[in-house]
């Protein structure tokens, strides 16, 4: 198509330039005589000019620009859309973030009070057995202090009657010193108690 034309218009100027043919010496364009051809081949080419941007190029231009157009408003809208969903997502994590954290004090606590009220039935228990170990203590130690000072005591009535017998030498009333040993034993024992 372009061809065509480039041909039309190459034969249209042939015909209608007769200078074309002639040599003469001078400048055409300030002949008069030509400026009717000058001014048609002026208004030809710019129209045709005209005519080609605005029917071919043009369009292809603003078809472009168009396009970017909606791509960068599509893409705006998808920023927009992704920039939301992001926030919402960080909410949604602060969220999960903050129930985490309430979740573990409340653990944090439950175990801490479930673990003093472990602690205190335990020393409870702890105390209790050292309550009754020092109670069969003491009452080992009564029996053992009661036996000794049985044991002291006959320990004691055979030595004196022992010292008795040498000293003397002549034995001794068991009974009397018996209740001499036994006496002196109530009385240290009621100053030390």
């Amino acid at each position: 198509m372009r061809k065509f034309l480039l041909l039309i218009s190459i034969i249209f100027f042939i015909k209608i330039n007769p200078s074309l043919g002639k040599t003469e010496a001078g400048m055409p364009q300030l002949n008069p005589e030509f400026w009717l051809a000058q001014i048609f081949w002026l208004i030809f080419i710019f129209g045709m000019l005209y005519i080609m941007i605005w029917k071919l190029i043009l369009p292809k231009i603003t078809e472009s620009i168009e396009n970017r157009k909606k791509h960068l408003v599509n893409d705006l809208d998808e920023a927009q859309k992704i920039k939301d969903n992001a926030e919402k997502k960080l909410n949604e994590y602060k969220i999960i973030i903050e129930n985490a954290k309430n979740h573990a004090k409340k653990i944090i606590l439950e175990n801490r009070r479930k673990l003093e009220l472990d602690i205190n039935e335990k020393r409870k228990k702890f105390e209790q057995e050292i309550e009754k170990e020092i109670m069969n203590t003491e009452k080992q130690i009564k029996k053992f202090k009661s036996s000794s000072i049985n044991n002291i005591n006959k320990i004691a009535v055979e030595i004196s009657n022992e010292i008795i017998n040498n000293t003397l030498g002549s034995e001794a009333n068991l009974s009397s010193v018996t209740a001499i040993v036994e006496e002196i034993s109530r009385i240290k024992m009621s100053r030390n108690i």
